[in-house]
């Protein structure tokens, strides 16, 4: 997926820049290397084979299932590790959690420490930003029309936080039910705004899975705003933050 970094401040082009983002790049081919589904050799790929355990797999993907099962719990089973294929057969993908989890935990770890400058890590359309001066301005985030991606929807002015959007623009329908194994109907995308784009990664993606009843779903969590763009080309903003929200522009 594309991976992209925009710094603004005191370290831009030098050389703690660019080891930062080497940094952070290394770190995410990593935990390619420990969740992917499409490498055999995956701590995943061979848990999900059972031809290991839990406590053989690297400590990174206990952390992971721990929040996926925070997940399952507050999604009321519409959120899964476990997915139906072509078969209908179940198989074990935590993919719904791990890329929000490691580029916020890629975030934390290494541009948090970056002195004096403002970061926004985008990775596959989601993305954490980080403000540090009140007086900046905030970075602009749009929101992509899932039904023509050649256009924005709303824009997002975000100073610190976190912005994630699941749909069927650029991989189809690839989140399905886990009960049904078939595509929600009626819905193009979710985007949540939030503080923890682990969270809020989850959140877009078990919006979608409820097709029709995502903003029922989504007016119960707390500190969230965003936007469902429904597959008839109409939207509807929500907003649990009151009295402060994020605007939507």
């Amino acid at each position: 997926m594309p991976i992209s970094l925009a710094l603004r401040g005191k370290h831009t082009h030098d050389t703690s820049a660019r080891s930062t983002w080497n940094a952070v790049i290394d770190e995410l081919r990593e935990v390619d290397r420990i969740f992917s589904t499409y490498r055999p050799d995956s701590f995943i790929s061979r848990l999900g084979r059972d031809e290991i355990g839990l406590a053989d797999c690297a400590p990174e993907v206990s952390e992971v299932l721990e929040l996926a099962n925070q997940a399952v719990e507050l999604s009321d089973g519409v959120f899964s590790v476990y997915l139906p294929d072509a078969d209908g057969e179940l198989i074990f993908d935590p993919s719904g959690v791990v890329k929000g989890w490691a580029v916020e935990r890629a975030a934390r770890r290494h541009l948090d420490h970056l002195a004096d400058t403002d970061y926004c890590l985008s990775a596959g359309g989601d993305l954490i930003a980080r403000t540090l001066d009140p007086e900046t301005a905030p970075w602009s985030i749009g929101i992509e029309d899932p039904l023509d991606p050649t256009r924005v929807v709303a824009t997002v002015p975000l100073r610190t936080g976190a912005v994630a959007t699941s749909g069927t623009a650029h991989r189809g329908t690839h989140i399905v039910g886990p009960r049904t194994g078939l595509p929600p109907y009626g819905i193009a995308s979710v985007t949540v705004v939030g503080d923890s784009l682990a969270w809020t990664d989850i959140e877009a993606t078990t919006a979608f899975a409820h097709g029709l009843h995502a903003v029922t779903w989504l007016r119960r969590r707390p500190g969230r705003t965003g936007l469902v763009v429904w597959s008839d080309g109409r939207t509807t903003l929500f907003d649990n933050t009151a009295p402060h929200a994020v605007p939507l522009g």
